[in-house]
């Protein structure tokens, strides 16, 4: 399938498969982080092709909605670097009003289908 590529999959809550085969399968090298400020200490040291991460609703952040936009942040910066995001049913509203100010390579609501997911790794090659 051509150079390894790697993904820094950041899993905050998790309750959904492991897809590091799946990944691994796609010639992803993969880094685990389980908090966004361990996944955002990583990036300082290498901005891999592709992050996976969760869309956590934050309700009692003030100027955010969750976490995710420091990765957006750092994305912005790093225009080589894919967002997949995966996020819940009942937070697609807060979800979406953050898809109106970032656009993120594909977006998965929760169950991840693991087809689906594969097939946007494939457009990733």
């Amino acid at each position: 399938m051509g150079a390894e590529k790697s993904l820094l999959s950041i899993i905050e809550l998790g309750g959904y498969p492991d897809f590091a085969p799946l990944y691994k399968r796609f010639g992803y090298t993969t880094r685990v982080a389980f908090s966004m400020r361990k996944a955002l200490a990583l990036l300082k040291k290498q901005i891999p092709d592709v992050v996976v991460a969760e869309f956590n609703y934050q309700s009692d952040f003030r100027d955010r909605t969750s976490s995710l936009e420091s990765l957006i942040a750092v994305a912005q910066q790093n225009p080589q670097m894919d967002l997949i995001v995966f996020y819940e049913h009942e937070y697609a509203h807060q979800f979406d009003r953050l898809c109106e100010r970032y656009r993120f390579f594909e977006t998965f609501q929760y169950p991840v289908e693991e087809e689906r997911l594969g097939a946007a790794l494939e457009r990733l090659i």
